[in-house]
Protein backbone atom coordinates (compact mmCIF):
# COMPACT_ATOMS: atom_id res chain seq x y z
CA UNK A 1 0.00 0.00 0.00
CA UNK A 2 2.79 2.26 0.70
CA UNK A 3 4.38 1.76 -2.76
CA UNK A 4 0.98 2.20 -4.50
CA UNK A 5 0.89 5.38 -2.72
CA UNK A 6 4.34 6.89 -3.54
CA UNK A 7 3.67 6.41 -6.99
CA UNK A 8 -0.15 8.26 -7.45
CA UNK A 9 1.97 10.81 -5.50
CA UNK A 10 4.84 11.09 -8.06
CA UNK A 11 2.31 11.05 -10.58
CA UNK A 12 -0.09 13.74 -9.25
CA UNK A 13 3.66 15.94 -9.48
CA UNK A 14 4.55 15.31 -12.69
CA UNK A 15 0.90 16.34 -13.62
CA UNK A 16 1.14 19.36 -12.09
CA UNK A 17 4.97 20.13 -13.12
CA UNK A 18 3.37 19.61 -16.62
CA UNK A 19 0.92 22.40 -16.44
CA UNK A 20 2.69 24.41 -14.77
CA UNK A 21 4.70 24.36 -17.89
CA UNK A 22 2.14 25.10 -20.35
CA UNK A 23 1.39 28.19 -18.86
CA UNK A 24 4.06 29.53 -18.58
CA UNK A 25 4.89 28.97 -21.84
CA UNK A 26 4.45 30.88 -25.52
CA UNK A 27 1.57 33.27 -25.14
CA UNK A 28 -1.56 31.63 -26.07
CA UNK A 29 -4.21 33.03 -27.68
CA UNK A 30 -6.14 35.03 -25.34
CA UNK A 31 -3.04 36.42 -23.74
CA UNK A 32 -1.88 37.66 -27.78
CA UNK A 33 -5.06 39.59 -28.05
CA UNK A 34 -4.22 41.34 -24.90
CA UNK A 35 -0.65 42.34 -25.99
CA UNK A 36 -0.48 45.95 -27.83
CA UNK A 37 -0.19 45.88 -31.54
CA UNK A 38 3.68 46.53 -32.39
CA UNK A 39 4.13 49.88 -34.21
CA UNK A 40 3.75 50.06 -38.06
CA UNK A 41 5.98 52.13 -39.85
CA UNK A 42 4.21 55.09 -40.96
CA UNK A 43 3.13 55.23 -44.59
CA UNK A 44 2.79 58.47 -46.73
CA UNK A 45 -0.47 59.06 -47.77
CA UNK A 46 -1.29 59.19 -51.47
CA UNK A 47 -0.56 62.68 -53.27
CA UNK A 48 -4.06 64.10 -53.81
CA UNK A 49 -4.65 64.52 -57.63
CA UNK A 50 -7.01 67.20 -59.09
CA UNK A 51 -9.53 65.29 -61.03
CA UNK A 52 -9.04 66.32 -64.95
CA UNK A 53 -11.97 68.50 -66.45
CA UNK A 54 -14.71 66.37 -68.42
CA UNK A 55 -13.63 65.64 -72.00
CA UNK A 56 -14.87 68.73 -74.25
CA UNK A 57 -14.33 68.23 -78.43
CA UNK A 58 -15.29 71.99 -80.12
CA UNK A 59 -16.59 71.90 -83.61
CA UNK A 60 -15.29 75.55 -85.38
CA UNK A 61 -16.36 77.20 -88.07
CA UNK A 62 -13.68 79.46 -89.22
CA UNK A 63 -12.94 81.94 -92.24
CA UNK A 64 -10.60 80.36 -94.50
CA UNK A 65 -8.33 82.36 -94.39
CA UNK A 66 -7.31 81.45 -90.64
CA UNK A 67 -6.49 77.57 -92.28
CA UNK A 68 -2.82 77.64 -90.70
CA UNK A 69 -3.29 80.16 -87.45
CA UNK A 70 -6.17 78.74 -85.92
CA UNK A 71 -4.57 74.87 -86.41
CA UNK A 72 -1.58 75.91 -84.74
CA UNK A 73 -3.56 77.86 -81.47
CA UNK A 74 -6.05 74.26 -81.38
CA UNK A 75 -3.12 72.71 -80.69
CA UNK A 76 -1.30 75.00 -78.06
CA UNK A 77 -4.63 75.22 -76.26
CA UNK A 78 -4.88 71.53 -76.25
CA UNK A 79 -1.56 71.45 -74.81
CA UNK A 80 -2.45 73.83 -72.01
CA UNK A 81 -5.83 71.90 -71.60
CA UNK A 82 -5.59 68.60 -72.23
CA UNK A 83 -9.42 67.71 -71.71
CA UNK A 84 -10.41 70.00 -74.84
CA UNK A 85 -10.01 68.64 -78.53
CA UNK A 86 -11.06 69.96 -81.23
CA UNK A 87 -13.36 68.11 -84.65
CA UNK A 88 -12.30 68.77 -87.95
CA UNK A 89 -12.10 72.44 -88.41
CA UNK A 90 -14.39 73.28 -91.38
CA UNK A 91 -12.68 76.36 -93.03
CA UNK A 92 -15.20 77.78 -95.74
CA UNK A 93 -15.46 81.45 -96.87
CA UNK A 94 -17.71 83.06 -94.65
CA UNK A 95 -21.14 83.33 -96.36
CA UNK A 96 -20.68 79.27 -97.12
CA UNK A 97 -20.09 78.83 -93.87
CA UNK A 98 -23.22 80.83 -92.75
CA UNK A 99 -25.11 78.22 -95.33
CA UNK A 100 -23.60 75.45 -93.55
CA UNK A 101 -25.28 76.29 -90.44
CA UNK A 102 -28.52 77.45 -92.31
CA UNK A 103 -28.73 73.54 -93.31
CA UNK A 104 -28.43 72.35 -90.23
CA UNK A 105 -24.46 71.49 -89.70
CA UNK A 106 -23.70 71.81 -86.00
CA UNK A 107 -20.74 74.20 -84.79
CA UNK A 108 -19.90 75.00 -81.48
CA UNK A 109 -18.08 78.55 -82.68
CA UNK A 110 -18.44 80.58 -85.59
CA UNK A 111 -15.46 83.61 -86.52
CA UNK A 112 -16.42 84.82 -89.88
CA UNK A 113 -14.01 87.29 -92.04
CA UNK A 114 -16.11 90.31 -92.25
CA UNK A 115 -18.43 92.04 -90.00
CA UNK A 116 -21.53 91.65 -92.68
CA UNK A 117 -21.58 87.89 -92.81
CA UNK A 118 -21.41 87.67 -88.47
CA UNK A 119 -24.56 90.43 -88.57
CA UNK A 120 -26.52 87.44 -91.29
CA UNK A 121 -25.15 84.68 -88.73
CA UNK A 122 -27.10 86.87 -85.51
CA UNK A 123 -29.93 87.81 -87.61
CA UNK A 124 -30.86 84.43 -88.68
CA UNK A 125 -30.13 82.67 -84.81
CA UNK A 126 -27.08 80.94 -85.51
CA UNK A 127 -24.49 82.76 -83.03
CA UNK A 128 -25.20 83.71 -79.50
CA UNK A 129 -25.60 87.66 -79.47
CA UNK A 130 -23.76 88.14 -75.94
CA UNK A 131 -20.23 86.34 -76.63
CA UNK A 132 -20.08 88.28 -80.15
CA UNK A 133 -16.73 90.51 -79.97
CA UNK A 134 -14.29 91.23 -82.59
CA UNK A 135 -10.84 89.21 -82.54
CA UNK A 136 -8.52 89.87 -85.22
CA UNK A 137 -7.69 92.99 -88.38
CA UNK A 138 -6.22 92.35 -91.87
CA UNK A 139 -5.63 94.21 -94.13
CA UNK A 140 -6.23 94.19 -98.24
CA UNK A 141 -3.34 94.05 -100.80
CA UNK A 142 -2.70 93.12 -104.09
CA UNK A 143 -0.40 90.80 -104.61
CA UNK A 144 1.65 88.97 -107.53
CA UNK A 145 3.64 86.13 -108.51
CA UNK A 146 6.91 85.55 -106.33
CA UNK A 147 9.67 86.24 -108.64
CA UNK A 148 7.51 87.59 -111.24
CA UNK A 149 7.66 90.29 -113.68
CA UNK A 150 5.41 92.17 -112.16
CA UNK A 151 7.26 91.89 -108.52
CA UNK A 152 8.45 94.70 -106.96
CA UNK A 153 6.14 96.68 -109.07
CA UNK A 154 3.36 99.22 -106.72
CA UNK A 155 0.30 98.54 -108.77
CA UNK A 156 -2.74 101.12 -107.84
CA UNK A 157 -6.58 100.78 -108.13
CA UNK A 158 -5.96 103.21 -111.10
CA UNK A 159 -4.06 100.87 -112.41
CA UNK A 160 -6.11 97.98 -112.21
CA UNK A 161 -8.97 100.36 -113.51
CA UNK A 162 -7.34 101.45 -116.78
CA UNK A 163 -7.19 97.07 -117.63
CA UNK A 164 -3.54 97.27 -117.35
CA UNK A 165 -3.87 93.45 -115.51
CA UNK A 166 -6.28 90.48 -115.23
CA UNK A 167 -7.05 90.09 -111.53
CA UNK A 168 -8.41 87.25 -109.31
CA UNK A 169 -10.95 88.45 -106.36
CA UNK A 170 -13.13 85.89 -104.46
CA UNK A 171 -16.97 85.77 -105.71
CA UNK A 172 -19.54 87.66 -103.57
CA UNK A 173 -19.65 84.40 -100.62
CA UNK A 174 -16.06 85.48 -100.10
CA UNK A 175 -15.45 88.75 -97.39
CA UNK A 176 -12.19 89.55 -99.35
CA UNK A 177 -13.83 89.42 -102.81
CA UNK A 178 -16.38 92.19 -101.38
CA UNK A 179 -13.77 94.29 -99.46
CA UNK A 180 -11.92 94.06 -103.48
CA UNK A 181 -14.85 95.33 -105.06
CA UNK A 182 -15.70 98.01 -102.59
CA UNK A 183 -12.70 99.20 -103.27
CA UNK A 184 -13.13 99.33 -107.11
CA UNK A 185 -16.18 101.16 -106.83
CA UNK A 186 -14.01 104.29 -105.89
CA UNK A 187 -11.97 104.16 -109.56
CA UNK A 188 -15.28 103.29 -111.28
CA UNK A 189 -14.46 99.79 -112.23
CA UNK A 190 -17.38 97.98 -109.75
CA UNK A 191 -20.47 99.40 -109.95
CA UNK A 192 -23.18 99.15 -107.15
CA UNK A 193 -26.75 98.85 -108.39
CA UNK A 194 -27.45 101.82 -105.69
CA UNK A 195 -24.43 103.54 -106.97
CA UNK A 196 -22.83 103.48 -103.26
CA UNK A 197 -18.76 103.36 -103.19
CA UNK A 198 -16.00 102.70 -101.01
CA UNK A 199 -17.14 102.11 -96.78
CA UNK A 200 -20.43 102.27 -97.81
CA UNK A 201 -20.72 99.84 -100.86
CA UNK A 202 -21.32 96.26 -100.02
CA UNK A 203 -19.27 94.43 -102.88
CA UNK A 204 -22.16 92.96 -103.93
CA UNK A 205 -25.21 92.54 -106.27
CA UNK A 206 -22.82 94.62 -109.04
CA UNK A 207 -21.05 94.41 -112.27
CA UNK A 208 -16.98 94.75 -113.12
CA UNK A 209 -16.85 97.96 -115.40
CA UNK A 210 -16.77 96.68 -119.06
CA UNK A 211 -12.75 97.39 -118.90
CA UNK A 212 -12.04 95.32 -116.39
CA UNK A 213 -14.95 92.25 -117.12
CA UNK A 214 -13.07 89.79 -119.38
CA UNK A 215 -9.68 90.47 -116.92
CA UNK A 216 -11.47 89.09 -113.87
CA UNK A 217 -11.19 85.38 -112.54
CA UNK A 218 -13.49 84.94 -109.43
CA UNK A 219 -12.49 82.10 -106.59
CA UNK A 220 -14.85 80.94 -103.98
CA UNK A 221 -12.15 80.80 -101.52
CA UNK A 222 -9.87 83.90 -101.05
CA UNK A 223 -7.14 80.96 -101.35
CA UNK A 224 -7.55 80.03 -104.52
CA UNK A 225 -7.27 83.69 -105.45
CA UNK A 226 -4.15 83.67 -104.31
CA UNK A 227 -3.31 80.85 -105.99
CA UNK A 228 -4.29 81.85 -109.26
CA UNK A 229 -1.85 85.21 -108.67
CA UNK A 230 1.10 82.16 -107.35
CA UNK A 231 0.84 79.99 -110.76
CA UNK A 232 0.94 82.90 -113.08
CA UNK A 233 -2.61 82.40 -114.18
CA UNK A 234 -3.74 86.30 -113.96
CA UNK A 235 -1.21 89.09 -113.03
CA UNK A 236 -2.56 90.57 -109.98
CA UNK A 237 -4.80 88.88 -107.38
CA UNK A 238 -6.40 90.96 -104.15
CA UNK A 239 -6.08 88.80 -100.89
CA UNK A 240 -5.35 89.43 -97.16
CA UNK A 241 -1.86 90.21 -95.70
CA UNK A 242 -2.31 87.18 -93.63
CA UNK A 243 -2.79 85.16 -96.69
CA UNK A 244 0.58 85.96 -98.27
CA UNK A 245 2.25 84.30 -94.81
CA UNK A 246 0.24 81.14 -95.18
CA UNK A 247 0.08 80.43 -99.02
CA UNK A 248 3.60 81.85 -99.65
CA UNK A 249 4.65 82.09 -103.50
CA UNK A 250 2.75 85.64 -103.78
CA UNK A 251 4.90 89.21 -103.20
CA UNK A 252 2.81 92.04 -101.91
CA UNK A 253 3.00 94.96 -104.58
CA UNK A 254 0.87 97.20 -103.04
CA UNK A 255 -1.56 97.95 -99.77
CA UNK A 256 -5.10 98.76 -100.85
CA UNK A 257 -5.95 102.15 -98.93
CA UNK A 258 -8.06 101.15 -95.85
CA UNK A 259 -10.33 104.17 -96.41
CA UNK A 260 -11.38 102.76 -99.80
CA UNK A 261 -13.65 99.43 -98.24
CA UNK A 262 -14.91 98.36 -94.93
CA UNK A 263 -12.69 97.79 -92.14
CA UNK A 264 -11.51 94.28 -92.35
CA UNK A 265 -12.22 92.19 -88.97
CA UNK A 266 -12.92 88.89 -87.98
CA UNK A 267 -15.60 88.68 -85.55
CA UNK A 268 -16.12 85.24 -83.40
CA UNK A 269 -19.25 84.24 -81.56
CA UNK A 270 -20.63 81.12 -79.92
CA UNK A 271 -23.17 79.40 -81.73
CA UNK A 272 -26.82 78.63 -80.44
CA UNK A 273 -26.89 75.24 -80.66
CA UNK A 274 -23.50 74.94 -78.71
CA UNK A 275 -23.64 71.64 -76.42
CA UNK A 276 -20.18 73.21 -74.95
CA UNK A 277 -21.24 76.91 -74.88
CA UNK A 278 -18.77 77.66 -71.98
CA UNK A 279 -16.01 75.61 -73.04
CA UNK A 280 -16.33 77.58 -76.14
CA UNK A 281 -16.55 81.17 -74.79
CA UNK A 282 -13.25 80.35 -73.01
CA UNK A 283 -11.86 79.17 -75.85
CA UNK A 284 -12.94 82.96 -77.53
CA UNK A 285 -11.37 84.62 -74.56
CA UNK A 286 -7.75 82.62 -74.43
CA UNK A 287 -7.44 83.53 -78.22
CA UNK A 288 -7.63 86.92 -77.13
CA UNK A 289 -5.67 86.94 -73.76
CA UNK A 290 -3.03 84.56 -74.09
CA UNK A 291 0.47 85.97 -74.90
CA UNK A 292 1.72 82.50 -77.13
CA UNK A 293 -1.45 82.26 -78.65
CA UNK A 294 -1.49 86.23 -80.05
CA UNK A 295 2.41 85.23 -81.56
CA UNK A 296 0.74 82.82 -83.17
CA UNK A 297 -2.00 85.46 -84.52
CA UNK A 298 0.91 88.19 -85.39
CA UNK A 299 3.42 85.33 -86.80
CA UNK A 300 0.04 84.88 -89.85
CA UNK A 301 -0.54 87.98 -90.38
CA UNK A 302 -3.06 88.97 -87.83
CA UNK A 303 -3.34 91.66 -85.55
CA UNK A 304 -5.37 91.52 -82.19
CA UNK A 305 -8.54 93.68 -82.37
CA UNK A 306 -8.90 96.55 -79.93
CA UNK A 307 -12.52 95.73 -78.13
Amino acid sequence: MRKSWKLGAVSVALMAALGLFGCSGGDTTEQKADKPAAPQAETQAPEETKPEGEAVELQIFAANSLTKAMAEAEELYTQQNPNVTFADTQYEASGTLNEMLGAGQYADILITASKGTMDDAAENGYVKEDTRQTMFNNDLVIVTKEGGDLAGQDISLEDIAAGKYTLAVGDENVPAGNYACQSLTTVGSYIEPDGATGADATGKGGEFSATLQPKVTLGGKVGDVCKYAESGEVDIAMVYTSDVYRMGGVAICSVVPNDTHKAITYPGAVCTDSKSAETAQAFLEWCMTDEDANQIWEKWGFELAQN
